[in-house]
């Protein structure tokens, strides 16, 4: 029988030899933008790090990679080095790639096909080495593109959805929570974000997933962005490191 395209595509036999050193790999999800899930991604990637493991982070959001401005650096001063792949920069102890590293700013114009194949490539040329976790920030939405990329990071994948309180938000969540029982992927649970009325925890009750966690809402973070030390003092952080602890908890069993 004829492979199709994908089937035949060499890069899908090198991916997991790049992923095979990492011991877990998190894919931070949300079926909506702005609710949150960059944030969740980087300092979850951060707090891992402070607390000894070797952490790497991947920015996959190719309409509007963000993680660097919460790391506070600018992607284009982090070219990765070239070695029979590439080697992702450590910043603040976290091994780093990000779309921006090579499209700073501007947007790439990609749809369907076009995001495929650059999970792909990246998933194929990044040499990760040992990690005890690779934290991913997935592009918002449940479309094809988000279901092949979590069959190229293969059966070890675990998934924790961010979601805000608001009614749209939390049914457009439902319908990505269906999609990836539907497909039967590990879901570690979900983290509500600004939910100061426990309509989260309730929702995870109610739809039978693990509740994570909730973080505040803090007026103040926006104004600390980049800035590590002052970002470790926020509630937010706080929050998140309760989070990761549980993360940290959670067998594979």
């Amino acid at each position: 029988m004829e492979r199709s395209r994908g089937e035949s595509d060499p890069r899908l036999f090198i991916i997991p030899y790049r992923l095979a050193s990492v011991k877990r790999i998190i894919a931070v999800m949300s079926s909506k933008g702005g609710v949150g899930k960059t944030v969740v991604a980087t300092l979850a990637a951060l707090n891992l790090a402070s607390k000894g493991f070797k952490t790497g982070l991947l920015d996959l959001d190719f309409t509007n990679p963000s993680t660097h401005l919460v790391l506070g650096v600018n992607p284009l001063d982090y070219v990765p080095e070239e070695e029979k792949g590439i080697l992702p920069p450590v910043i603040h102890g976290v091994k780093y790639l990000s779309i921006a590293m090579y499209s700073g700013d501007k947007p790439l114009p990609l749809r369907g096909e076009g995001v495929d194949n650059a999970f792909r490539e990246i998933l194929a040329i990044t040499r990760w080495g040992d990690l005890d976790y690779l934290l991913i920030d997935t592009p918002p939405g449940m479309g094809d593109e988000h279901l092949n990329l979590l069959t190229y990071l293969g059966d070890r994948v675990e998934i924790v959805l961010v979601s805000t309180p608001s009614k749209l938000a939390l049914k457009s969540v439902e319908r990505l929570i269906e999609l990836l029982r539907d497909g039967g992927y590990k879901i570690l649970g979900l983290i509500g974000n600004m939910d100061d009325k426990g309509l989260i925890e309730k929702y995870c009750v109610e739809r039978r997933i693990d509740y994570l966690g909730s973080i505040p809402y803090d007026p103040e973070f926006e104004n600390v962005l980049g800035d590590l030390e002052s970002i470790r003092q926020t509630i937010i952080w706080n929050k998140l490191d309760e989070i990761v602890d549980k993360l940290v908890e959670i067998s594979r069993g």
